[in-house]
């Protein structure tokens, strides 16, 4: 009897990229292992979609596009290459209206795509009919998908055979074109169990001639089961990858299920040596990737917070990068409680990142004080039906909170209606930024908004790609940087200014000539003394220049790592306390910055994009700067002769500098809450705000976190520019 050769996908170059490096590695890096497994007789790739198209802007600084023609051109005419959509949210977390869900199908399919797969989180088939009949007019294959997942233990709601066989009719009686059906189990946490039973119905529904396809991810450690029970359902194709992004969060190795075929009525048509030596290739592409230890760990934890593989190192990665690491076991601790209360949406993305997003503002803020605002959006409906209702409490909350009413109404009624959405609020960016109004274009100022515009500005930089190269570099500039420190206690030639004034200063074992003159010196950590003993000789003293009193300024700092998304405010304007100054983005969260009092931006310490962390001045707001009373020259007190050193002259005079602008009195700065890029800056210098306009926007977690004018005034100062990679804590506009 011969056996069944089972079809696979390649998921290295996406799903293997998104789960292991959180999308973020260079084209030029991996085509050559597109090519060897192009030689290997592989003929069925993964070739984007999902996270590897907003990653390419938001941290390679590449066009997505321009990814795709190279891919199309080195796997070859013939190659079948397959991208993932997210249903009406296309390639982004957020959805769209009918018009970009249009161009997208179009887009992808100029630039050399075959299939596309797509999928609804909330398996709301609504948002599958303009999608996939999109796809097909666009003459793209069509894979319809019903999404999967377990429920941890003893908890009940959606997620069984009769559930996902429900919706498979209701795809059906929809009329939805589609070339395949695709059984998609992003968390790896279904049970063996429930994929044989619902695989069995989907082949009973569907007939012996279509064909059906099981998608799952080793990182719950039964992907293996799994697609044997598939396949013995009767599907008909698998998901496979190659190391180094197989096993862990990927999918299994093709290797690996290689071998688990020995001794059944399953093969791979493959040349197994061939795909060792590809295999090999894509290492040495990669070796330079640091390779997150959560990748390649099997977690039998995940049944019970389902993070999917290729949300899971997204989402660590995104944590290094703002330095909130040691927060991960809470997160993914309290994101059980948000799957629970959010309708039990599958758990991929976006609706994984809105489960971690939410998880994410309840760790740091505390329990539903703070929405994320995908997360709301889809508890009040706005991203379709939920499986099960949502909490009623939940619900209250995210209404009060986003100032939303929930809504049954279709998304794409919905986003129709939306000025904001749409290839003409795309067109409106682009000539805002003066860029050409080109289908492409469009298309990325939609799906990555004010992120995209970056890019195509040239405003963009590189950043979140882990390179061990660069890290070994970034360690030693550190140490560097540590370096005369230390050698303060040694050798060495420095430039020191005090006062305005600049001394030539040797240190030489124990003793430091400053300006040709020989004094003893020692350092030791902490200060000992308040003052010199009297033996000392002491320096000549000038008459200290007036100080500038600030008072009644505020700082507003950055209360997490973050990016600067948005600064809505400018130098000048007046704020309301409780108004946004600022929108910050953490996690893929936009969070609002808010004035704390009311009065006017003197100072703006940040920039749009840039990235802050947690602590980095955002703002001053308020300040009236006024003279300090004047200072009496202190007296100075002879040493003993034979120890006096004369006065080091200065090296040089220069030039009086400008005292940096102090905020006026009763001024507030308002400063980044969260590392973040500064994504929208919504007032200018001179603005006059209220409390709680919103005055900036950063991105921080792919968030977009709005900044709030904490009280009313005049906007004085905006210190950050759109663009801005900030820190939390750093200023971002003084309002006075």
């Amino acid at each position: 009897m011969s056996k069944k050769k089972v079809d696979f996908m390649c998921t290295a170059f996406r799903d293997g990229f998104q789960s292991v490096y959180g999308a973020r590695v260079f084209t030029k890096d991996f085509m050559p292992a597109v090519a060897a497994a192009r030689e290997a007789g592989i003929t069925h790739f993964e070739a984007g979609g999902g996270a590897r198209f907003q990653s390419l802007y938001f941290y390679t600084n590449e066009d997505a596009f321009e990814m795709m023609d190279e891919f199309r051109r080195v796997a070859g005419p013939d190659a079948n290459l397959q991208t993932l959509a997210r249903g009406v949210n296309v390639v982004g977390l957020d959805s769209q209206p009918r018009d970009i869900i249009k161009l997208h199908a179009q887009l992808f399919k100029k630039h050399g795509m075959t299939t596309i797969r797509n999928f609804d989180a909330l398996n709301d088939v609504n948002n599958l009919i303009d999608s996939g009949k999109a796809i097909h007019d666009a003459g793209l294959k069509h894979e319809v998908t019903v999404t999967m997942m377990s429920l941890p233990e003893g908890v009940t709601g959606a997620h069984t055979p009769d559930f996902y066989e429900r919706i498979l009719r209701e795809i059906l009686d929809a009329s939805i074109p589609f070339d395949s059906v695709c059984f998609k189990d992003a968390s790896g946490t279904s049970t063996p169990h429930n994929v044989f039973e619902t695989i069995k119905r989907a082949r009973k529904l569907l007939g012996p001639n279509v064909k059906i396809v099981f998608h799952s991810h080793e990182t719950a450690g039964v992907s293996i089961a799994q697609y044997m029970a598939a396949l013995d359902a009767g599907a008909d194709s698998i998901d496979l990858s190659m190391t180094p992004c197989s096993g862990g969060t990927c999918q299994p190795d093709i290797l690996t299920m290689w071998h688990a075929f020995r001794g059944t009525d399953y093969t791979l048509d493959v040349d197994i040596n061939k795909v060792r030596e590809a295999e090999k290739v894509f290492e040495k592409c990669m070796e330079d990737y640091f390779l997150p230890p959560e990748a390649t760990a099997v977690n039998p934890e995940i049944p019970f917070f389902p993070l999917p593989g290729g949300a899971l190192t997204a989402n660590t990665q995104m944590l290094r990068d703002n330095g909130l690491m040691d927060k991960y076991p809470q997160i993914v601790e309290a994101m059980g409680e948000t799957v629970a209360k959010g309708g039990f949406g599958t758990s991929v993305t976006p609706v994984s990142q809105f489960y971690f997003q939410q998880a994410f503002n309840n760790v740091m803020f505390g329990p539903w004080k703070k929405f994320a605002e995908g997360y709301g959006k889809m508890v009040l409906g706005y991203f379709g039906k939920t499986p099960v209702a949502p909490d009623p409490e939940v619900v209250k909350l995210a209404s009060e909170q986003l100032h939303l009413q929930p809504t049954t109404e279709k998304v794409v009624d919905i986003n129709d209606k939306d000025p904001k959405k749409g290839v003409e609020a795309a067109k409106k960016m682009l000539e805002e930024a003066n860029l050409p109004i080109t289908d492409e274009n469009i298309f990325i100022a939609a799906a990555c908004k004010e992120k995209g515009i970056l890019y195509l500005t040239g405003k963009a930089k590189v950043n979140g790609v882990r390179l061990k190269s660069e890290m070994k570099k970034e360690a030693e500039a550190k140490a560097a940087a540590a370096a005369p420190k230390a050698a303060n206690a040694g050798n060495g030639e420095y430039t020191v200014t005090v006062n305005g004034k600049a001394y030539g200063v040797k240190l030489a074992a124990g003793s430091a000539t400053v300006n040709g003159v020989q004094y003893p010196y020692s350092i030791a950590d902490g200060i000992a003394a308040q003052s010199a003993p009297a033996q000392q000789a002491a320096p000549v003293q000038a008459a200290p220049v007036q100080q500038a009193v600030v008072t009644g300024a505020e700082n507003i700092t950055a209360p997490m790592p973050g990016l600067v998304l948005r600064i809505e405010v400018k130098e000048g304007d007046a704020v309301k306390k409780d108004q946004v100054i600022a929108v910050m983005e953490a996690m893929k969260m936009e969070n609002e910055i808010y004035a704390p009092c009311d009065g006017v931006i003197s100072s703006i310490a940040v920039s749009q994009g840039q990235q802050l962390q947690s602590g980095d001045l955002l703002m001053t707001i308020g300040g009236v700067v006024q003279a300090a009373p004047a200072v009496q020259p202190a007296p100075v007190q002879a040493a003993p002769a034979p120890q006096v050193a004369p006065e080091p002259a200065p090296a040089a005079q220069p030039a009086p500098q400008a005292a940096p602008v102090a905020p006026a009195a009763g001024a507030t700065t308002i400063e980044a809450p969260m590392p973040g890029l500064v994504l929208r800056v919504s007032v200018k210098k001179g603005d006059a705000v209220k409390k709680d306009d919103v005055v900036m926007v950063m991105e921080a977690m792919k968030m977009e976190n709005e900044i709030y004018s904490p009280c009313d005034g005049v906007v004085q100062d905006i210190l950050v520019n759109q663009g801005d990679q900030l820190s939390a804590g750093t200023a971002l506009i003084i309002i006075g």
